[in-house]
């Protein structure tokens, strides 16, 4: 199942997908967890009682804010979270 965290404006589109049947299967210890800058992420039991991750409550409705440090702009070739999720199971909308 994917999971889409974020929000739609008039702006565009601010998404962060997680595969949670990829995300089941991590072999990296959950390594998005550590690998966001500013702790975005964090683990919770779905309903089938697997561990997955999902990004935090208070950071749903601001994510183009908080990403854009991590985007080219701020000085990344690629996202902390994507590339420390080894299963890829992280996509952004934008």
């Amino acid at each position: 199942m994917i999971a889409n965290y974020g929000y739609k404006d008039g702006s565009g589109e601010y998404f962060i997908s997680i595969d949670t049947d990829k995300c089941i299967a991590c072999a990296a210890d959950r390594a998005c967890l550590t690998g966001c800058p500013l702790a975005m992420f964090e683990t919770l039991v779905d309903d089938y009682d697997d561990e997955v991750v999902q990004i935090k409550a208070q950071f749903r409705r601001s994510l183009p804010y908080d990403c854009v440090g991590c985007k080219p702009a701020g000085g990344y070739t690629s996202l902390p979270c994507m590339s420390a999720c080894t299963p890829g199971a992280i996509k952004h909308s934008w």
